[in-house]
């Protein structure tokens, strides 16, 4: 595969001592490191996979990191993001990333896009660069990376992680699939937690983005095979490494014969975060902890419901609560646990899981059933502040 960018027309002194281990190599030698000089790389996040991408990125040389991010730093995030330090909690994460990374190499323009991604502005922003480094945790924004990038015929080098299981390619819609060639639709909504639901290893972060630099450096420079057609699966716990093709398909939605994706569309409405049944169950079936409280308080004749996992419940749990996973609702046997005789309260982390269940409980012929809107998290936030959230 040809190189994706020119060498750029020198390098000084300084640059030379810099990237010593890099000229010495024959297949990266001074042309790879001018390429490198010279490349424009855009990374989607500032978290987990942005962090050791943009950290690795920098060290190698890439002349121009672009850092698109519009949250802010927090505690949670500092057992995997470790572009990002304790003092830097509450700070922008992009403003935090390009410190560290002028820190790491001072040669390095990082240019900040402090904003939400979206249909609205991606086409601007990703025209601006040569790779896009996706480092994304929902399915909304890896769907729109992807469309983004067919429509401008830019490569792209993507990763997933989830608890100790990782995942890359590289999606090069001229050269090989894209991801809607291995992915044509989201998963039913619900269906897949995200790392904030399900936990993640902090230094699977690291394992996967490095792996995404790696295949941008192949990019960059046109050395090696990048994984074009191939997905690398990484499970941390029995360290394994294997590749399965990943063949174009024809019938792509979006890098097809005869694409029906020929412009962006409502990603979020695309994938649903939750069911059409669950909002449906939801509208005026929603409580505030507040409102909770005061049932407790007032000895209400309720059972609240915990559908979190079990490591989540040893964390932070509400008073008086009994623990049944989301899975035994979806499996039908939570259902012969519930009390005939109380009202059923339900709720999760954040009010995503609870909302489901509620779909389910209602069908089953528990009407009266509600959910806590804002979950355990804003059960602490506003009622006992002194517990620990997560």
């Amino acid at each position: 595969m040809p190189p994706l960018v020119e060498p750029a027309g020198e390098l000084t002194v300084d640059e030379v001592r810099r990237y010593s281990r890099h000229l010495i190599i024959p297949d990266v030698a001074m042309d790879g490191q001018k390429r490198l000089k010279n490349s424009k790389v855009l990374c989607v996040g500032a978290g987990g996979l942005g962090s050791p991408a943009l950290m690795y990125l920098a060290a190698a040389g890439v002349g121009t990191l672009g850092v698109i991010d519009f949250d802010t730093v927090d505690e949670s995030n500092l057992q995997r993001q470790i572009i990002h330090g304790q003092s830097d909690i509450g700070r922008s994460k992009a403003e935090s990333a390009r410190d560290s990374v002028r820190e790491i190499n001072p040669y390095v323009e990082v240019r900040l896009h402090e904003e939400r991604l979206d249909s609205s502005n991606v086409m601007e922003i990703f025209a601006q660069y040569d790779l896009i480094v996706d480092g994304t945790d929902n399915f909304a924004t890896r769907y729109l990376v992807n469309d983004a990038c067919v429509l401008l015929n830019k490569p792209y080098v993507w990763g997933s992680i989830y608890r100790f299981d990782g995942q890359a390619s590289v999606f090069w819609s001229e050269y090989g699939p894209c991801y809607r060639c291995l992915y044509p639709e989201p998963p039913p909504p619900g269906m897949v937690p995200s790392c904030a639901e399900g936990g993640v290893l902090g230094v699977l972060c690291g394992s996967i983005g490095a792996v995404q630099v790696t295949e941008a450096i192949k990019l960059l420079t046109g050395i090696g095979e990048p994984l074009v057609g191939r997905l690398m699966i990484y499970d941390a716990l029995e360290m394994s490494y294997r590749t399965v093709k990943v063949r174009k398909d024809p019938e792509c939605a979006v890098c097809g014969k005869n694409p029906t994706v020929t412009e962006l569309i409502d990603y979020e409405a695309f994938c649903g975060a939750v069911s059409e049944e669950a909002i449906e169950a939801a509208k005026d079936s929603t409580i505030t902890p507040r409102t909770l409280k005061q049932w407790i308080d007032d000895g209400e004749s309720i059972a609240i419901i915990d559908v979190r996992e079990p490591a989540e419940y040893e964390i932070v749990s509400i008073p008086g609560s009994t623990l049944i996973p989301k899975n035994e609702f979806i499996m039908g046997e939570a259902l012969a646990k519930l009390p005939q005789d109380k009202r059923i309260v339900l709720h999760c982390k954040s009010g995503v899981r609870s909302a489901e269940c509620l779909a389910i409980v209602k069908a089953a012929g528990f009407s009266d059933a509600v959910h806590l809107g804002s979950g355990v998290v804003g059960w602490v936030n506003q009622i006992e502040p002194q517990k620990p959230i997560y």
